[in-house]
């Protein structure tokens, strides 16, 4: 209640009439100041103010300020706030389409992912498709980058995790993907992954090469697997009656803006990516090729086990058409 009292989607001062009115749209991240994401929507703000002339602003509150991802968006869908980035997981719980995307080999990379979540004859209706019962639409996403599997000791094909103890997010698919890559899925939440592989009650994890060494993994599991499973993704969720509200052109500019914002992150995270793989080769970490088509073959078997729609199958399949493009 002391939340919902102290924050609104939107502020807004400004002379009587509209004329020089100020609207602050407030966003809720759970990454750090200094991870591109944090990086990307601070230049979104700035561009943002200069092309509206300080009509439309955006307040990130990093760190999880507001709550973890879960939080920030049923704050969305109540309208407290108007933005948040969460993760595809979030979204599959609420529509089992969006577990397309969260699908091992959807993508082969990065590039490919943006070219997907930024077609609107691909995504067009799913973005929309929580509006009405949910009170928030999807604008589009920033790319996690590619994940792969990081260990106390070498892994180059699934037989080499036999017996290992991998922490995956709480989802089923996540835990169902290491487990056909040969490991014991094991759910943990984030902030503890370090500790538990330390002491030995994990034997590694799957992320990307920026998680890996912002969360010192590497010192702890200093083997990493360049298994490519996953190319993870977060998406921007904005309060559909805070869109709907806003001037025509100022709605344009917004949507413009977040376009751009998007596209720049994916530079900021190839940067991130080059200076992790550099930060964790010189703390000791070594970087392992894998047999790429044994992981594939053992990841095959999901699509029929977690497309069980035909709406999931075409998404999946205009997914994977776009990838030769």
């Amino acid at each position: 209640m002391t939340l919902a009292l102290g924050l609104s989607a939107c502020s807004a001062a400004g002379a009587p009439g509209g004329q020089d009115e100020r609207t602050v749209l407030r966003l809720a991240l759970n990454q750090a100041e200094g991870h591109p994401s944090y990086i990307a929507l601070q230049r979104f703000d700035g561009r943002l103010q200069e092309r509206t002339e300080g009509r439309l602003a955006v307040d990130v509150y990093a760190n999880e300020t507001l709550g973890a991802q879960a939080e920030a968006l049923q704050l969305v869908s109540d309208d407290i706030i108007a933005l948040a980035i969460v993760s595809g997981t979030q979204l599959e719980n609420l529509h089992p389409d969006f577990l397309v995307f969260n699908m091992p080999k959807v993508f082969d990379d990065v590039e490919h992912q943006l070219r997907v979540i930024n077609d609107d004859a691909i995504v067009g209706d799913l973005y929309t498709s929580l509006e009405e019962r949910e009170n928030f639409t999807v604008l589009g996403g920033f790319t996690q980058g590619s994940r792969h599997i990081y260990t106390s000791k070498p892994v180059t094909e699934p037989a080499d995790l036999a017996g290992l103890k991998i922490r995956v997010q709480e989802s089923p698919l996540h835990l169902a993907m290491v487990t056909a890559m040969g490991g014991s899925a094991t759910p943990m939440a984030f902030g503890e992954v370090y500790t538990a592989m330390q002491s030995g009650v994990l034997d590694g994890a799957e992320n990307n090469e920026v998680s890996y060494v912002t969360q010192k993994h590497f010192e702890v599991a200093p083997h990493l697997s360049e298994t490519n499973h996953l190319v993870g993704l977060d998406y921007l969720i904005v309060n559909s009656d805070t869109l709907a509200g806003m001037d025509d052109q100022d709605r344009q500019i917004f949507l413009e803006e977040w376009e751009a914002t998007s596209l720049e992150h994916a530079e900021l995270w190839a940067e991130a990516t080059e200076e992790a793989i550099a930060e964790a080769k010189a703390g000791g970490a070594q970087f392992h090729e894998v047999d790429e088509e044994a992981f594939a073959q053992a990841l095959e078997p999901l699509q029929d086990r977690f497309l069980t729609t035909p709406s999931q199958q075409a998404l999946f399949d205009a997914a994977r058409a776009a990838a030769g493009e």
